[in-house]
């Protein structure tokens, strides 16, 4: 009997991104037996996370938001800072055993008769199957508000946030109450500031960071596990007995459960810290939604005039993946997985997404739950196709 390998581009996996959910899924893929290469198309790991404002902790635990295979050092806290999560990220990377091409930009991914064929940045290759690990977050969004672009003042979207130190003695103006707009706002509190005003539409759904000194994320996974409608319920109760009725202090109702809108449209639960103590101490009034801008000053809904020095737009990201996989029609209309929420499946065959929807959990939780279960129906498809590591012939 003769062993021979077989074509490579028959059995090969590209991973398309080396973040978080391209390196958990390119370790359990090697775990599997299954040969992975991943195309990174910055310089090195973790940059999204360099590029992020330097005051930014995770809003998951430490124990909810470590990788199969390494755990987070308790010496970095409950809820580990950026600095922390980029050197986390580094040490994961050098420890996994796979490749990582770093400079290398995917542009489009198109079908073939056994797999896929990806136009990248140093020529095109080729795979059985490729697994999308580019993130969620890639691209911030900003909507068109008429005359925005002649503004006077500071305007700029929550990606670009920098030091609030920049802030102190400024009014500033956070549009949108969600994730971000919270984050910002917790920060925001910390500094003496002339004015913070905050625009919202909707009432988010707020989840304290601690109560009664018990990090709440830790009941994530409990809360997670309930039926959506319980799930809605228990969050508005926890919500109520951390900070009251925040419609007493011009907050709006929420429209929706969050839970429910998060299984919805992904938007994340905020968390405070600062914010609400803010809001209840009167350092932070609750405007309605921007209408437009005009020079010097925003125009709200209610047609109160507003003159902020800066405005920090806190209205979320999209994934830029239309160029890549917009032909495909796998994407939704913000350009987002459309089957992200699902069962662990491929979209198409052989193309899977990773570390791209979020949970109560977190990110981090929800990819080590799910990279194993991509990894085996790769493995599996290989399998059922005579496509392992080496081929036998008589």
């Amino acid at each position: 009997m003769l062993v021979k390998p077989i074509a490579q581009h028959r059995r090969r996996v590209i991973v398309v991104g080396a973040g978080l959910g391209g390196l958990a899924t390119a370790r359990a893929l090697v775990r599997v037996g299954v040969p992975v290469t991943l195309l990174e198309k910055n310089d090195g790991v973790a940059e999204p996370w360099r590029r992020r404002h330097p005051q930014l902790h995770l809003n998951t635990h430490r124990a909810l938001s470590a990788l199969p295979g390494l755990d987070i050092p308790k010496q970095a806290g409950a809820f580990p800072t950026r600095d922390t999560i980029v050197t986390y990220l580094e040490d994961y990377a050098r420890g996994l055993d796979a490749p990582i091409e770093y400079g290398v930009e995917v542009s489009r991914l198109d079908p073939t008769d056994d797999g896929w064929r990806l136009a990248t940045s140093t020529g095109p290759r080729t795979a059985r199957h490729v697994v999308i690990a580019t993130g969620r977050d890639r691209v911030p969004w900003m909507p068109d508000w008429p005359g925005k672009e002649g503004f006077s003042g500071e305007l700029l979207h929550s990606a670009y946030l920098g030091d609030v130190a920049r802030f102190k003695h400024k009014r500033v103006l956070v549009i949108g109450a969600g994730n971000s707009g919270t984050d910002v706002m917790n920060h925001l509190a910390r500094i003496e500031t002339e004015a913070i005003w905050v625009s919202v539409r909707n009432g988010p759904t707020i989840f304290p960071t601690r109560l009664l000194g018990m990090p709440m994320q830790r009941l994530a996974p409990l809360v997670a596990a309930l039926p959506v409608g319980a799930a809605d319920r228990v969050l508005t109760a926890l919500e109520r007995l951390a900070f009251g009725d925040l419609r007493r202090h011009g907050m709006p109702p929420t429209a929706e459960g969050a839970v429910s809108r998060l299984a919805r449209e992904g938007t994340v639960v905020a968390v405070d810290d600062g914010f609400v103590a803010a809001l209840k101490a009167g350092r932070i009034s609750v405007v309605p939604s921007v209408h437009r801008f005009d020079g010097t000053g925003v125009i709200l809904a209610d047609a109160r005039r507003l003159e902020p020095d800066a405005v920090i737009v806190a209205t979320g990201y999209r994934t830029g993946l239309e160029p890549m996989l917009g032909h495909l029609d796998v994407l939704d209309e913000a350009g987002c997985p459309r089957q992200c929420a699902r069962p662990v499946a491929p979209v198409l065959p052989g193309l899977w997404f990773a570390g791209m929807w979020p949970s109560l959990t977190g990110f981090f939780y929800e990819t080590a739950k799910r990279s194993p279960l991509i990894a085996a129906g790769i493995a599996d498809d290989l399998e059922s196709r005579g496509l392992s590591t080496l081929e036998q012939t008589a």
